[in-house]
């Protein structure tokens, strides 16, 4: 099975307590499949079905009348096409990790 490396961008309202549940809600979706690199962005390595179910669950935790998620397909390899100046906390997350 063929991984997808996504980058998610968000941008959910918080000028109501309920779009700042919404918020958390959105992230925690989110960190449950990838890792955060910016407090609103997130670099997600998945499956085709996992992409679907993805796009899913943040559309059920979004309101598209006041938030937009994108989601932007990375080029392969990552290495090659990404540039991180400044602090970068990614990690390989297909390879071991050591704690």
């Amino acid at each position: 099975m063929a991984l997808i490396d996504l980058l998610i961008c968000y941008d959910v309202s918080t000028e109501t307590p309920a779009g700042v549940k919404r918020l958390r809600r959105v992230a925690k979706v989110c960190v449950a499949y990838g890792q955060r690199v910016q407090n609103s962005v997130f670099e997600i390595s998945v499956t085709d079905v996992q992409l679907m179910v993805l796009r899913d669950k943040l559309m059920k935790e979004v309101d598209v009348t006041e938030d937009s998620i994108r989601i932007y397909r990375l080029r392969q390899p990552r290495e090659k096409f990404v540039e991180a100046f400044g602090r970068d906390h990614y990690r390989d997350m297909t390879e071991p990790l050591i704690l």
